[in-house]
């Protein structure tokens, strides 16, 4: 039976997933609450990995050296980072990686790599589940790193740098952990703002939108 690891960083990211799992089990491993669900012929194993890359490495390397993760989704809320990328918005990440670390320094000691991809035919397949959802849909690079991005000015410099979709606190660290254990991974995110000066919904209405457009997502893509 296959296992598939989610890792969502806030609970409020991962409550319409869990509501619409079968009932499930739990196992408690370096202080991290699994829930374990079998769907269609997998075991499906959820946690709540908590915020920044030190957690979601952490949680993720737990995820599979205990819990025998085969593929990895991340699933949640992220900040808009290109015009073309709206409030609501799911970005499917082709390539994660880390916005507050000089590349160099990860490319020149093993494992010789500061960009992280994303598996392409989980990209296809949440694709085209978003299309038939009918959710406004983007692929492209999701960037990371341990601060929340509220600045106009940041943003630029970031979006100078690296071009990317969206930006958020654990992508590049999950992907980067797959990466190292060769698991199939996947960041899809709901963008929940536009990382800038201006406000979007406050964070109590968004994260009830996002949570049930992430998990309608997720849902479908673990029935295929």
């Amino acid at each position: 039976m296959k296992t598939i690891g989610i890792i969502g960083a806030m609970p409020s990211e991962l409550a319409d997933l869990r509501a619409a799992l079968p009932s499930v089990k739990q196992e408690t491993h370096a202080g991290y609450e699994f829930y374990i669900s079998e769907m269609e012929g997998k075991r499906i194993v959820n946690v709540c990995c908590g915020v920044a890359k030190v957690n979601a490495a952490l949680c993720a390397q737990v995820l599979i050296d205990r819990m025998g993760a085969e593929l990895i989704l991340n699933a949640g809320i992220a900040g808009g980072m290109d015009s073309g990328v709206h409030v609501c918005d799911i970005v499917i990440a082709n390539e994660v990686l880390s916005h507050d670390v000089n590349p160099d320094f990860l490319v020149k000691y093993p494992p010789h790599c500061a960009v992280y991809p994303c598996d392409q035919e989980l990209q296809e397949k949440t694709a085209q589940i978003c299309e038939r959802l009918g959710i406004p849909h983007h692929h492209g690079r999701i960037v990371s790193g341990e601060a929340f991005i509220s600045s106009d000015a940041v943003k630029a410099e970031i979006c100078s740098r690296l071009s990317p979709l969206a930006v958020d606190m654990e992508s590049a660290a999950i992907g980067q952990c797959a990466y190292r254990n060769q698991v199939p991974f996947l960041s899809i995110r709901c963008i929940s703002d536009n990382a800038d000066d201006a406000g979007a919904m406050t964070f109590e209405e968004f994260e009830q939108v996002a949570a049930k457009q992430v998990a309608d997502v997720v849902l479908a893509l673990l029935a295929e």
